[in-house]
């Protein structure tokens, strides 16, 4: 890690962070409460892939379905209407529209094939965006004067990196450049996301092999043709189990690669100076529980 000790990361003139975990555990809010504290520039992933790297394939999905209204058509084939997504920080929606759930047309779902060609543009997407980080730092501290710089990751980052190999050129290239925090929820947290999920099912990266297997047992389950399923009954079904495939793997990145930090604790903060001692108290733990050597 870039900071051994607690007394390193509060000596360090400029701090760098990257946070990981589940959506909805605090990692945006956090990353927020840090940028309006005045000296951290805020770097989303997320942002980053829906615009930079799968902005081109989110605004031809809209062009696609506007060519099916005859006055669109028209507009757009005379170049007299702009159709592109209006992405922010707290509003990801075109990249998740995008992104899609698979089952019934008929519902809005799109046939497994195509459904894992997004997946895997996404992959790509999420890759690229997270080697970025750096360039990124370095952007901020020479451009804008930032000192400070806090990554806000994609709850997938898990699925596009190795936690256990000691050469994942993501993580090995992430882990040079920033201090890597896992917000780790409880199970109460689990089942407030799960209560959450129920009710406004969204589309999600996965690993292609945990959702090949997924889709396959869901077929058997319930007996289904791949166009007969729905698409939110599905998502909500591998939700619950992302949760319990993705923890090991929060787990493992904080083990090798980082620190952690819990939930309940990150919702306490107010502010950036909060945020440094709950890092500091962290890193005293950490040292503490004598982890494994570091893989870097």
């Amino acid at each position: 890690m870039i900071h051994a000790n607690a007394a390193q990361w509060r000596a360090a003139p400029e701090k760098r962070v990257l946070l990981f975990g589940m959506s909805g555990l605090g990692k945006t809010h956090l990353a927020n409460l840090l940028r309006d504290g005045g000296d951290w520039f805020h770097y989303s992933v997320d942002y980053r892939i829906g615009t930079r790297y799968m902005g081109e394939h989110i605004a031809d999905n809209f062009k696609r379905e506007a060519m099916k209204v005859p006055l669109l058509r028209e507009l757009l084939m005379t170049d007299s209407v702009h159709i592109g997504s209006n992405i922010t920080f707290d509003n990801l929606a075109p990249l998740s529209t995008y992104l899609g759930k698979p089952g019934d047309p008929a519902r809005g779902g799109l046939p497994f094939a195509h459904y894992m060609q997004r997946q895997e543009q996404h992959r790509q997407a999420e890759i690229a965006a997270l080697l970025d980080t750096g360039h990124f730092a370095r952007r901020a501290r020479e451009i804008y004067g930032y000192a400070n710089f806090v990554c806000d990751s994609g709850g997938s980052i898990c699925e596009v990196v190795d936690p256990d190999d000691p050469a994942d050129p993501v993580l090995s290239a992430l882990s040079q450049e920033m201090l890597m925090i896992w917000i780790e929820g409880s199970e109460a947290h689990a089942t407030e996301l799960l209560r959450r999920f129920d009710r406004a099912p969204k589309p999600m990266y996965y690993q292609p092999a945990f959702l090949q297997a997924a889709w396959a047992d869901y077929l058997a389950t319930t007996g289904l043709a791949e166009d007969a399923v729905d698409p939110d009954a599905f998502v909500r079904w591998t939700y619950a189990r992302a949760l319990a495939h993705r923890q090991p793997r929060y787990a493992a990145m904080a083990a090798n690669w980082g620190l952690k930090v819990r939930a309940e604790d990150v919702a306490r903060l107010r502010g950036p100076a909060d945020f440094v001692d709950l890092v500091a108290a962290a890193l005293d733990a950490r040292g503490l529980s004598a982890p494994p050597a570091p893989h870097i």
